[in-house]
C-alpha cells in the first residue's frame, strides 16, 4: 500500500478531522462540531476526541494481532472514556462524537469498517463505495430529535462513550487482486460529490490519482466559498487520503 492524504481545517478553526496510516492501514476520524448553546457535559472538545480515539485506535492496528476492526474500536473507545470518566458526564448524549473509518490489508484481502457518514471508495474495476447513511433517514433533525436518535436503535451510531457502538458499525473485505486504488474521505472531503454534485465518485478518485489530495482540497474550498445560499456549515474540515494498491 502506498499511502498520502491532506488534512486541513475549517479556515479560521480547529482541526477536529484526525488521520493515521502505517504498513497496511489506514485510520480517519471526523469529529462532530457541537451545535452552539448545547451543553455536552464533557470539558473536552471533538478535536481531543479524535486524537485519543484516533491515536488509540491507531495503536491497536499498529500491533497487527489480527484483533477484528470492530474489537478494535471498541476497545479504543472504552480506553478514551475512563481518560475522562473522572472529569465528564459520559452519560449525557450529547457527548462529543466522531466518524470512523478503517482500512487494513491481511494477506490478499484488504477489510474496511465504517461507523456513521465518512465514505470509503474503492476501484475494483468498477467503482465501490461503502458509507453509513443512517444519518440521512432521521425522523426529525431537531437539536431534540438528534439527540434521541445518537447511538439508539433505529437512529444512528457513532464512536462517543459507548464501546457497543463499534458493533453497529459497516464491515467487510474485497481481495487485493484487482483493487487498483482507494480513498477514504471525511465528509468534509466528499462534498464535491455529495453536496455540490460537481463530480461523481469516479471523478474523484480519478482527480486523487492525477493531482493529489491537495488539489482535490483546493477545488472543495472553491466550490464552498462560490456556493450561493449555503444551508449549514458553508466550509468543513477536509481529510482525503489516497491508497495505490
Amino acid at each position: 500500500m502506498q499511502v498520502s492524504y491532506v488534512s486541513e481545517a475549517t479556515p479560521g478553526r480547529e482541526n477536529e478531522d484526525f488521520v493515521a496510516a502505517g504498513p497496511g492501514w489506514v485510520v480517519l476520524l471526523d469529529g462532530a462540531t457541537a451545535p452552539a448553546g448545547v451543553d455536552s457535559g464533557c470539558r473536552h472538545d471533538p478535536a481531543w476526541l479524535v486524537r485519543r480515539l484516533g491515536g488509540r485506535i491507531a495503536a491497536l492496528l499498529a500491533l497487527e494481532d489480527g484483533k477484528p476492526l470492530p474489537d478494535l474500536v471498541a476497545e479504543a473507545i472504552k480506553v478514551t472514556g475512563e481518560a475522562h470518566t473522572r472529569t465528564c458526564d459520559l452519560q449525557n448524549p450529547d457527548s462529543p462524537s466522531a466518524t470512523v473509518s478503517l482500512l487494513r490489508r491481511r494477506d490478499d484481502a484488504v477489510e474496511w469498517f465504517v461507523l456513521a457518514d465518512s465514505p470509503i471508495v474503492m476501484d475494483v474495476g468498477e467503482i465501490r463505495v461503502f458509507r453509513d447513511d443512517r444519518v440521512d433517514h432521521l425522523p426529525s433533525y431537531t437539536l431534540e430529535g438528534v439527540r434521541r436518535s445518537r447511538n439508539s436503535p433505529g437512529g444512528f451510531w457513532v464512536a462517543s462513550t459507548k464501546p457497543e457502538a463499534a458493533y453497529e458499525g459497516l464491515t467487510g473485505e474485497v481481495p487485493v487482486r484487482g483493487l487498483r486504488r482507494a480513498a477514504v474521505l471525511s465528509d468534509g472531503a466528499s462534498r464535491l460529490v455529495e453536496r455540490f454534485g460537481q463530480m461523481g465518485w469516479d471523478d474523484l478518485l480519478r482527480l486523487l490519482d492525477e493531482e493529489g489530495p491537495r488539489e482535490l482540497v483546493r477545488r472543495t474550498r472553491e466550490a464552498e466559498a462560490s456556493a450561493p445560499g449555503a444551508r449549514g456549515k458553508r466550509y468543513d474540515d477536509a481529510t482525503a487520503v489516497l491508497v495505490r494498491f
